[in-house]
């Protein structure tokens, strides 16, 4: 799907991405004044559409964005992109926007109307359960530097870019981050997870993360199934550097498996036997949500 041939989706009008337009004076654009999703589709089927947009509407209402718009105004939107740009595999991007003032001035402005965008872009197919065929990820780490309210999905990623730009310049696909007490937060697009002598562990939630909602599919996907130990909790970065195995989540990469990190062999540097259940699990439910 060419991206100039988009339907795209803005202020209540479904256009060519040519033809939308939106105007200097929105705080989306001189503040990062907003809240996103992300919402992967494949083959039509959604995947965590409810939790992504209750989710939205968490980070609306933590910003003080007042939007008339519940799920099934979402799901409506979601299903025409879908429908108008080819029914494959997409990811659904939704912004939301304080709406457009007269100046610019820092205090939230009373009586304006949110802008609200979406549109549809081209992901690869959802990966599949297998260790041999499976991207594997290598990252770097580095001191979180980002805001203290990481739990908003805020449009104003400046923080997460600079990060991730890191991995970038350094040769790798992610950065993980960890807080001045060497504590793992998350990656700086990504969830993380570590895997130790078969128990799966993850972050606790707090203000130094984002909710992700994969992050939230999986934990409560392994504890239905049981066969796997799963806590929340403080981690260590010595515990990361010493992992049996270590995940990336997040709803475009599902369960990522890392190999390297900072040059260094995760385990024993190959993708795990607990990436291969959890993945396996994964996949076979994440519709169900």
């Amino acid at each position: 799907m060419a991206i100039d041939n988009n339907i795209v989706f803005l202020n209540g009008q479904f256009i060519p991405i040519s033809e939308a337009k939106i105007s200097p004076m929105d705080r989306g654009f001189l503040f990062g004044d907003g809240i996103y999703e992300v919402v992967p589709s494949y083959a039509t089927r959604l995947v965590g559409f409810g939790l992504h947009i209750e989710r939205m509407q968490n980070g609306l209402k933590a910003i003080g964005i007042k939007l008339n718009m519940g799920v099934d105004d979402w799901r409506n939107i979601a299903q025409n992109l879908i429908e108008k740009n080819g029914k494959g595999n997409l990811g659904l991007y939704f912004h939301v926007s304080r709406g457009a003032d007269v100046k610019r001035f820092h205090a939230y402005p009373e009586h304006i109307q949110p802008t609200v965008f979406a549109y549809a872009f081209d992901i690869p197919a959802a990966p599949i359960a297998d260790k041999k065929s499976v991207k594997q990820y290598k990252v770097t780490s580095t001191e979180d530097l980002r805001w203290k309210r990481c739990q908003i999905k805020s449009t104003s990623l400046l923080g997460n870019v600079m990060h991730f730009q890191q991995g970038q310049e350094a040769g790798v696909h992610e950065t993980i981050l960890y807080n001045q007490r060497n504590e793992l937060t998350e990656a700086s697009a990504c969830n993380v997870f570590i895997v130790k002598n078969e128990v799966v562990i993850t972050p606790r939630l707090d203000n130094q993360l984002l909710p992700g909602i994969t992050r939230n599919m999986l934990l409560d996907i392994l504890r239905k199934d049981g066969t796997l130990q799963v806590q929340e909790r403080t981690i260590s970065m010595s515990e990361v550097r010493t992992a049996d195995e270590l995940w990336l989540t997040s709803s475009s990469k599902e369960i990522a498996p890392v190999v390297e990190l900072d040059g260094k062999h995760v385990g024993k540097g190959n993708v795990g036997n607990i990436w291969l259940l959890a993945q396996s699990l994964y996949a076979a439910n994440k519709h169900h949500y």
